[in-house]
């Protein structure tokens, strides 16, 4: 293992998978991918794979949680026995699938317009397929996909992205190893338009000088995001209304 935290993770200016700092992994969503949901949607980023399925509002669960006055917002996070070799990939709920849930739920509490579905939930499922570093904010990406397709309607469409330092150079969308044995991490998501900052989490050190140009960094990384998530929603209704045309 002490050669593993000796991997140089950038070489002759680029990173182990030929990234500039900047660069984003490949990513492809898709909307609408669970017939039975009220709104669902697909993400890969990179070699993450995530399903996100969306359902309500409807009649909340046990009925004494029901709040008169706005929706309850409900999350499950779970990464499926087989996505990952590593501890947090087994079978059922651990600590950290309970973390990202709650952090996933206050993100989306922030912004859906929960006072128009009083005495209701709102659920919002997401399984991790396969998992390669930035789960957590490819999970918010794709669920606040998923519920716009449901039509929940929200103050702004969300979207995150990971930045952080690895081999002494700041990094935008931080792969598994550049997460594992870099230097500092900080998964971070915007609200599209107004660029509010709606969550904001740090694992290492990084200075004052490198938190400002960071955020700068991953604001430019989320643009990139939030134009890719445009686009899948314009794929999925534009399909729609051609085929009722056809019809």
């Amino acid at each position: 293992m002490g050669g593993l935290k000796d991997v140089k993770l950038i070489v002759d200016g680029k990173r182990l998978d030929g990234r500039t700092v900047e660069d984003l992994r490949q990513i492809k969503m898709q909307v609408g991918v669970i017939s039975e949901a009220d709104g669902s949607a697909f993400i890969e980023w990179g070699g993450n794979k995530i399903i996100c399925g969306v359902y309500g509002p409807r009649e909340c669960i046990p009925r004494h949680e029901a709040n008169p006055f706005r929706a309850i917002v409900k999350c499950r996070y779970m990464m499926s026995p087989f996505a990952s070799l590593e501890e947090h990939g087994r079978s059922g709920p651990s600590r950290r699938s309970t973390e990202l849930s709650k952090v996933i739920r206050e993100v989306f509490q922030n912004v859906i317009l929960a006072d128009e579905f009083p005495n209701t939930e709102i659920d919002v499922y997401i399984d991790v397929l396969q998992a390669d570093g930035g789960t957590r904010t490819a999970s918010i990406t794709v669920a606040a996909l998923a519920l716009a397709n449901a039509g929940i309607p929200m103050k702004d469409m969300v979207t995150a992205v990971a930045v952080g330092k690895g081999g002494d150079e700041l990094l935008v969308d931080l792969g598994k190893l550049e997460d594992n044995f870099g230097q500092s991490d900080m998964p971070l998501a915007f609200s599209a338009k107004d660029k509010k900052l709606l969550l904001v989490q740090m694992d290492g050190l990084l200075t004052l000088e490198e938190i400002e140009k960071i955020l700068e960094m991953a604001e430019r990384g989320a643009d990139k995001v939030s134009a890719m998530q445009v686009e899948a929603l314009r794929k999925y209704y534009v399909k729609d209304e051609e085929t009722k045309f056809k019809l």
